[in-house]
């Protein structure tokens, strides 16, 4: 069995995620991050979403570091990216993030970060991996007597992530006026999300910000904008902002209730930051998912853009390697690194909310700056993941798309059962009609 997907370890609470592969997972990283950490404070932070589940397996992962002798730091709902930042700033020699982002409240996930609040590469995953399948050696590193480690819970942390994001918004400038819609997908960031705005001076409307234990991303937040475009246009909104259930990705939409497309989101924020000197080596990165339109709008205005595969971890590591400070996914996840460890939907909104206001223009015109080239985006639920190399006739289908000037993308998702499919070109109807043959055909492969 296979762990780590995309984004830490991920699947159905109870069952692929169940309070032992919890216990189990802990004690495996407890045991890593014993000889990895430089600091050796022992102590890991542990914050979740709003989810049911989130109480088992929270529970689950207290008992696997205590038993190997960390001391735990339990904060309760707080935004993925403030897991990223806290852990950094309270000196922990991990953070532990509950979540299962934007998947419905059946999920759970378990994300991780280092002493330095960076996602881990895949080389740790995989040692974290082994040593989860390595009885013995879990059975040995067990503590006993005074070794083994305490819990504590923490409420009042919420203020150290509040202040950090309030300033990354520009002192010179006020949200006094600005109305924003507010979606906080009944998640993690149901309570510092509105605070934030509020202090800044907006006129906030916040929905979503109850959670139950199982409505969280249920037809709201970022995965379902429809709903808050009809709020923004009733209430007559500047704009809508919309978290998923951790908080790492942005969706917006403009005064007239239309949807930001994330490319284009990317666009306007890459060249505002370019033009502010606020983009060093003239470049950012986005994934092979990203329209080539922005990449051509990019080059417009002398900045470089790089690919990376899926996942803003791998974003990120690309960030790095080029001392690239910005970077994001269509999906919207966006990177600030002067902001955030990794990619925050109010560090983000608020970089949005500033270009706003120092261009003086409207959403609507502030981030729509390109037209996008014809792209079509499908997701299949499959049975199984059959290697694609393995399903015969793919490769011939999908050289005669590239014959007709099509670009593909196929890939099975790393948090899901499902297959993406992706085709760009520069004529809708042709694009329209080969996505339907292309559907037709992995189903009758795969599902």
């Amino acid at each position: 069995m296979k762990l780590f997907g995309t984004d830490g370890v991920r699947g159905k609470a109870g069952t692929f995620l169940d309070a032992m592969t919890a216990l189990k997972l802990a004690q495996a990283a407890g045991i890593y991050f014993k000889g990895a950490s430089s600091k050796k404070t022992k102590r890991i932070l542990l914050g979740k979403d709003t989810r049911r589940s989130g109480y088992m397996i929270e529970n689950a992962l207290v008992s696997g570091f205590t038993s190997v002798g960390f001391d735990v730091i339990q904060i309760g709902p707080m935004p993925t990216p403030a897991i990223a930042y806290l852990t950094e700033s309270m000196r922990c020699d991990a953070g532990i993030m509950l979540s299962a982002s934007h998947n419905s409240f059946e999920d759970n996930g378990v994300k991780f970060f280092n002493c330095r609040g960076d996602k881990l590469n895949n080389d740790i995953e995989k040692q974290i991996e082994d040593i989860f399948f390595n009885d013995e050696l879990l059975i040995s590193s067990q503590v006993t007597d005074k070794e083994i480690g305490k819990a504590k819970r923490i409420d009042d942390v919420i203020g150290r992530y509040i202040v950090s994001i309030k300033n990354s918004f520009p002192s010179h400038l006020s949200l006094s006026g600005v109305r924003i819609v507010l979606d906080c997908a009944n998640g993690a960031a149901y309570k510092v999300a509105p605070t934030i705005f509020d202090e800044l001076g907006a006129d906030v409307i916040v929905v979503n910000d109850k959670p139950d234990g199982f409505n969280i991303n249920d037809e709201c937040g970022a995965l379902h904008p429809k709903k808050l475009g009809e709020i923004v246009k009733e209430r007559r909104a500047d704009i809508g902002i919309a978290l998923d259930g951790d908080a790492d990705r942005l969706v917006v939409v403009d005064e007239n209730g239309v949807v930001v497309d994330g490319d284009k989101l990317i666009g306007a924020l890459a060249v505002y930051l370019h033009k502010d000197n606020k983009l060093p080596s003239n470049a950012c990165v986005t994934t092979v998912m990203s329209n080539i339109a922005l990449e051509n709008y990019l080059n417009e205005n002398g900045i470089k853009l790089y690919r990376a595969n899926v996942g803003d971890k791998y974003v990120l590591q690309i960030m790095k390697e080029n001392n690239i400070k910005f970077g994001g996914e269509q999906s919207g996840h966006i990177i600030f690194t002067d902001v955030a460890k990794t990619g925050d939907g109010l560090a983000s909104a608020l970089q949005v909310l500033a270009m706003m206001l120092q261009s003086g223009k409207k959403a609507s015109e502030a981030l729509n700056p390109f037209e996008l080239s014809p792209q079509i985006l499908k997701n299949l639920v499959v049975e199984e993941k059959i290697p694609l190399e393995d399903i015969k006739g793919l490769e011939e289908l999908l050289i005669s798309f590239s014959e007709k000037g099509l670009r593909d993308l196929i890939r099975y998702s790393g948090t899901e059962n499902k297959i993406r499919l992706l085709l760009e070109g520069t004529n809708q109807k042709e694009v329209e009609s080969c996505m339907d043959q292309l559907v037709v055909f992995i189903k009758s492969k795969l599902c």
